[in-house]
């Protein structure tokens, strides 16, 4: 469709050009064939795009914290879990032999205490009646408290044994997808060594990590506070999900002059997945009944931006614009036009101050 829209432009130039060929010959001013359109006013959204990068919410790589045998694996690669589901159990015959250990000290301990605790009555009565002496009263005491702190020991062994066989089955911390399983039924686990044994991963939320120019920082500080929408799009500029923007990194890159942000995705529908490359689109702001014109008719000159302005007579004025802002196809004029004025936005480069255009009709689709 474009290509027979722009062989219908240059079929329209061409028979101008043969018009502005015989205006010439009989000594007329030829009026220059251009497009044009008129300024208008209306709401422009600013979009900041970046390249972003999918990110699990949450990702926790499942390790053992016991040295032992694993006897069984209680989950499937690619499986959804949830917090507190079995995923891996270790041998806890040693650690179940170590518990016992603790509790039989302590009722070793215990039957100890009470012994000394007896010792103790009888030497303060001794003590009293005269027929004991103060040396063995403090023995007595001291044994007593020797024992009171190996009761206390023996808790603390206990609590820790039961902590460590509880280590010997292993939970998943969230709710999330578990990945290709590193190590197998039967195989040696060491604590806090090793890649893990498996890899779980939220997915729902979800975030996309990217970078946006250090330049728009004030002006996504002064809209963070309303909330920012965020679309994610796949490399042929489709939408994938939209979402929110949730963190603005709380210092800017000094490398790439650049600052960290991430936006956060329901993803319901798993549309986004970790480790994926996607576009980035934000929308900063709504500039509401802002004056447009589109993006082709702003012209760099060595100084300044300028437009081609087109008169009543149909003749043209170079005039200086003043961009505040511009998209892929329109550019917000801040100052130098005036809404309902006509600008060239093809052609211009056949023109000078002065020159007389004619304006040509927009091409017709044709299907």
């Amino acid at each position: 469709m474009c290509g027979r829209r722009l062989f219908g432009y240059l079929v329209l130039l061409a028979l101008f050009d043969i018009g502005i060929g015989a205006a010439r010959a009989e000594g007329q001013e030829a009026e220059i064939p251009v497009m044009a359109a008129a300024a208008q006013q209306s709401d422009v959204p600013i979009y900041l795009t970046g390249l972003g990068t999918v990110q699990a919410y949450n990702s926790v790589v499942i390790t053992s914290r016991v040295d032992g045998q694993i006897v069984k694996i209680a989950f499937t690669e690619g499986q959804d879990v949830h917090a507190g589901d079995i995923l891996v159990e270790i041998d806890a015959a040693p650690y179940a032999a170590a518990l016992a250990q603790a509790k039989a000290n302590k009722l070793k301990d215990e039957a100890m205490l009470d012994n000394a605790k007896r010792d103790l009555d009888r030497a303060q009565r001794l003590a009293t009646s005269g027929a004991g002496t103060t040396q063995q009263l403090d023995t007595s005491k001291t044994q007593v408290r020797q024992f009171e702190a190996a009761q206390a020991a023996d808790a603390a062994a206990i609590e820790a044994a039961e902590v460590q066989l509880a280590y010997t089955t292993i939970r998943s911390p969230i709710d999330g997808r578990t990945g290709a399983r590193a190590i197998d039924i039967g195989n040696i686990v060491r604590a806090g060594t090793g890649n893990g044994i498996v890899t779980v991963n939220q997915l729902r939320p979800i975030t996309v990590a990217f970078d946006l120019a250090a330049d728009v920082l004030p002006l996504v500080r002064s809209q963070m506070a309303d909330g920012l929408a965020v679309t994610a799009l796949d490399r042929n500029d489709h939408p994938l999900a939209s979402g929110g923007l949730t963190l603005i990194d709380n210092q800017i890159n000094v490398t790439s002059g650049t600052i960290h942000c991430k936006a956060t995705f329901d993803n319901h529908d798993e549309t986004l997945w970790p480790g994926q490359f996607v576009t980035v689109k934000v929308l900063a702001q709504t500039r509401h009944d802002a004056l447009v014109v589109p993006l082709t008719a702003v012209q760099r000159g060595p100084a300044d931006l300028y437009v081609y302005v087109v008169g009543k007579d149909h003749a043209v004025e170079k005039r200086p614009v003043s961009v505040d802002f511009s998209t892929p196809d329109v550019a917000i004029i801040a100052k130098g036009l005036q809404p309902g004025e006509q600008v060239v936005t093809d052609g211009q480069y056949r023109l000078q101050p002065g020159s007389h255009v004619r304006i040509l009709p927009e091409p017709v689709a044709t299907q």
